[in-house]
């Protein structure tokens, strides 16, 4: 009789143990990073894997998967609706797939607003470079081109995409959207080869990789425009998007367009959870990856990379997406002239 007893207590604390194991011990969480690798988004998700594991209960593991393709439609289509909702996947997107969805491409199979957000680390405003050997020393010169330059993207409603064709609509200029690639990278080898003319992408990537730091060394590109209302201090010399504006006189009901696209910069380089993934797990990794971003060797390594960190919290782009999303139909209407 006693021996069962012994035996029952055991059990019973080995079973007590056992619940009290966080969920995350022994697991491995991946992380679908729908750029190609390499890419400023990909680099920042692979940063986030490297150490946002110590900073959850049960130290789980990070492996990270590229899923490009369709100008990051493939991968952003799978974290909602493929990927596991266990908390054991989550993803690395772009910033500006609301596009899609507010354009009800047939494509989406996603609802922006009701991914998990996780949060983001880092906002960076964007640039159009163009090759420093063309005739096209600034906007104005674009204006006046008899042949639009060639700019690259790797499909609708990305950057690559958009920006030239705003700036189209707030400057009147002029441009070639060649779109279909694979990623970045691709991009930019078109354009040392001479295929492209032009890019539109973001700041921090320009000053954070090769083959930036060489171009910008041999003076290979030219900066024609920024985003932000301040100049960038490393782009002291290129006028923003809004000096553009007052320069060229846009009128006021052209520039009510600019805050919905430039939402995108304010989503940085976002990390979602699929939306059925419970609100502890969420609540979990939102706190995690706040404490990753903080986190000394993270921003030691960060530094090495030249890479920004500037936190945005999960709740605060829970909101933004819930904004983004309803718009009324002329705004829709007016996106879908840049995004096509």
């Amino acid at each position: 009789m006693i021996v069962t007893i012994v035996i029952a207590v055991i059990l019973l604390l080995h079973s007590n143990l056992w619940a009290q194991a966080p969920f995350y011990q022994g697991k491995t969480i991946t992380v679908i990073s729908s750029s190609s690798t390499g890419s400023a988004y990909d680099i920042y998700a692979r940063l986030v894997a490297q150490f946002m594991g110590k900073h959850i209960p049960g130290n789980p593991g990070f492996v990270v998967q590229n899923m490009p393709g369709a100008g990051s439609l493939i991968g952003t289509n799978y974290v909602y609706g493929l990927a596991k909702s266990d908390g054991t996947a989550i993803g690395a997107l772009q910033p500006s797939m609301y596009f899609n969805q507010l354009l009800k491409q047939p494509e989406v199979k996603y609802d922006w607003a009701k991914f998990n957000w996780l949060g983001s680390s880092d906002k960076s405003e964007s640039l159009l470079y163009m090759r420093a050997d063309l005739p096209y020393k600034t906007l104005a010169d674009v204006r006046k081109a008899k042949e639009p330059p060639k700019c690259g993207s790797t499909g609708p409603g990305t950057s690559g995409t958009y920006f030239p064709k705003l700036l189209e609509e707030l400057l009147g200029t002029k441009f070639t959207v060649i779109s279909g690639y694979k990623g970045g990278a691709e991009i930019d080898l078109a354009v040392e080869r001479g295929e492209l003319h032009c890019r539109a992408f973001t700041i921090q990537a320009y000053h954070s990789r090769e083959p930036y730091h060489t171009w910008r060394k041999k003076n290979f590109a030219r900066i024609l425009m920024q985003t932000g209302q301040s100049r960038d201090p490393r782009l002291a010399d290129t006028p923003t998007i809004y000096e553009l504006m007052n320069e060229y006189k846009t009128p006021e009901a052209q520039r009510r367009l600019l805050p919905l696209i430039l939402a995108a910069n304010d989503f940085g380089r976002p990390i979602v959870a699929p939306p059925a993934v419970a609100p502890a797990t969420v609540k979990i990794l939102r706190d995690a990856l706040i404490k990753t971003l903080g986190d000394a060797e993270l921003l030691v390594e960060a530094k090495r990379k030249d890479l920004d960190i500037t936190p945005t919290p999960g709740e605060e782009l829970q909101a933004l997406a819930k904004q983004v999303v309803v718009q009324p139909a002329d705004v829709v209407a007016r996106v879908k002239t840049l995004m096509e």
